[in-house]
């Protein structure tokens, strides 16, 4: 009975879990866990400012993780719901033609910024090429998934695109991504709320200090 009871208890939380089974799984080497999807969900869904379970139904609708930055960044471009270009998407078309589709071109994946492998190729088609001969770019899927969350995590967490791309050429996906840049931040404010504790302390030491050598 009590085996029966395990059982049937993990068949209730595998169902009841918001993030589906096929999302717990490995990508480029990589473990992805339900912590972190939730953390780039919650991310995302920040930076476009929609609610996280808009996120997640995008994810269900069977929109790859990565890709969904992309679908909220062409559609607010676009001023198209995100289902429109999901619609779009899941007909087969490319992410550049759903570009062209809606009359935005590839210079609005652009970021200022000078970079290698896997972003160098995408970024040649800018730097090898006048300004006015960008609309003729052909992105494929993904350049364009690169380049979308290479704004969107830079942006969203004040990080530099560089750091974000030696994260990206060390294989590491945007989740991980997203997670490690979300901790380093949290143990970084950690870390100033110490110092200034001590700075606190230090002040408050101060004067005794200077009262102690007045007596003497």
């Amino acid at each position: 009975m009590r085996v029966l009871f395990i059982f049937l208890s993990l068949i209730i939380l595998s169902h009841s879990s918001p993030i589906p089974e096929a999302e717990a799984s490995v990508d480029l080497g990589i473990s992805i866990g339900d912590e972190g999807l939730r953390g780039f969900y919650l991310a995302v869904g920040d930076y476009y400012r929609v609610p996280q379970r808009e996120v997640i139904i995008l994810r269900e609708r069977g929109i790859p993780y990565e890709e969904i930055p992309v679908v909220f960044f062409i559609a607010g471009r676009a001023r198209v719901a995100p289902e429109v270009v999901i619609d779009l998407r899941l007909r087969g078309m490319s992410l550049m033609d759903i570009t062209l589709h809606f009359g935005l071109g590839p210079e609005i994946y652009y970021m200022p910024v000078r970079v290698g492998p896997p972003y160098g190729k995408a970024y040649g088609y800018y730097m090898n090429k006048p300004k006015k001969e960008w609309r003729k770019v052909v992105f494929k899927d993904a350049d364009i998934v690169n380049l979308v969350n290479l704004k969107f995590i830079s942006e969203h967490y004040k990080y530099s695109p560089k750091e974000v791309i030696k994260m990206r050429e060390k294989g590491k996906n945007f989740v991980v991504i997203n997670d490690e840049i979300k901790k380093g931040k949290k143990e970084h404010k950690v870390k100033e709320k110490d110092l200034d504790k001590e700075r606190g302390r230090g002040e408050e030491k101060g004067p005794d200090k200077e009262k102690g050598k007045g007596k003497d």
